[in-house]
């Protein structure tokens, strides 16, 4: 096992910056997920770390040693793509077994490490099956076995349950995520999907327009925002952002947007919220509308609890009184920036 370290990554194509400057330590072990927009340069940062591109300046650095120059297959780590890259016509030991025979290894050696991967990831009865015989989880346990079956010091993930359905995607994370617990190899996992990364992540690195936004712990990202930009990308429904009047922004989670009568005394910001409309979800109502004195790009949006909120109490047109506890609001200044002190 091996940290991946970064030092000021610049990747230009013509007179684009697809990677603008990213430094990112990522330590020995770690699960570390990077999060951003599609075309915000986090799989062109991947395909750096893994050799697959040139970077145009910066430094990189695995298990300490600097391989700006070293070619992918000597970097010692493996890379898992979205796609899964399966030869059809290979049985799934042969599509294990093909980047150890790349390498010339004896063959005793490849049939032990071929059996190894795929008793770890649970795969020893589909070794004489093709791709098109397995299901979607199943041909992605293979790409992991095959990315895995070189013992690499680190793993590269590119957005690998991007072609699950909901269903699998929901089983694939755990199984990945158990996976590298129990294994304790040092992760990089590409994604748009913030359940994914939340879910996921050790740390999360939320990446834009090639510049790296925020590194922290799922919680970190989600209760104390860097920008607006981190503030609004991540959360289902996201952060409301109001424009203050002494200048910057005021930013709070729907679900700390709640009727006044539900929070305590004491502590908190009143809001008067005009319902527009609601959608009932199940285990939660989501309530859409406006705040009287505040301007906002996007609907303001209160997570709500259905069994605190009598049916048919929240009405489309109405004014209601809403707060949120002082707490719970953050502070941005005019650039968009976080503030510690308001």
């Amino acid at each position: 096992m091996a940290a991946v370290l970064t030092r000021d990554i610049v990747k230009k194509f013509g007179e684009i910056n697809a990677v603008n400057g990213i430094s990112l330590r990522v330590p020995d072990g770690e699960f570390m997920v990077l999060l951003g927009p599609s075309g915000c340069g986090k799989t062109t940062f991947l395909r750096i770390i893994c050799g697959l591109e040139q970077q145009t300046s910066g430094d990189l650095l695995i298990g300490g040693n600097v391989v700006n120059d070293i070619p992918p297959r000597a970097r010692g780590i493996a890379m898992m793509f979205q796609s899964y890259g399966l030869y059809p016509h290979y049985t799934v030991r042969n599509n294990i077994a093909f980047p150890l025979r790349t390498q010339r290894m004896p063959s005793q050696d490849i049939q032990n490490k071929v059996e190894w991967a795929s008793q770890l990831l649970g795969i020893g009865h589909l070794l004489d099956r093709r791709p098109r015989q397995l299901s979607g989880g199943e041909r992605q346990r293979v790409a992991l076995a095959r990315a895995l079956v070189r013992e690499p010091t680190a793993l590269l993930l590119d957005e690998p349950l991007s072609n699950l359905d909901a269903k699998l995607r929901t089983s694939a994370r755990q199984e990945i995520k158990n996976f590298q617990q129990r294994v304790g190899l040092t992760t990089i996992y590409v994604t748009h999907d913030q359940i994914e990364a939340m879910g996921m992540g050790d740390r999360i690195a939320v990446i834009d327009h090639g510049r790296v936004r925020q590194v922290g712990t799922p919680t970190d990202i989600y209760e104390d925002p860097a920008d607006l930009f981190v503030a609004t990308f991540v959360g289902a429904p996201p952060m409301n952002i109001v424009t203050r009047n002494c200048g910057g922004y005021l930013g709070f989670r729907p679900e700390n947007f709640l009727p006044r009568d539900m929070i305590e005394d004491g502590g908190a910001t009143e809001f008067s919220f005009r319902v527009d409309r609601s959608e009932y979800l199940g285990s939660e109502r989501i309530v859409y509308g406006v705040v009287d004195g505040f301007d906002s790009k996007q609907p303001i949006t209160a997570k709500l609890p259905p069994a605190h909120v009598a049916e048919g109490s929240i009405r489309p047109g109405e004014w209601h009184p809403f707060a949120v506890k002082n707490s719970a609001l953050r502070h941005f200044d005019a650039n968009g920036n976080r503030r510690t002190r308001h």
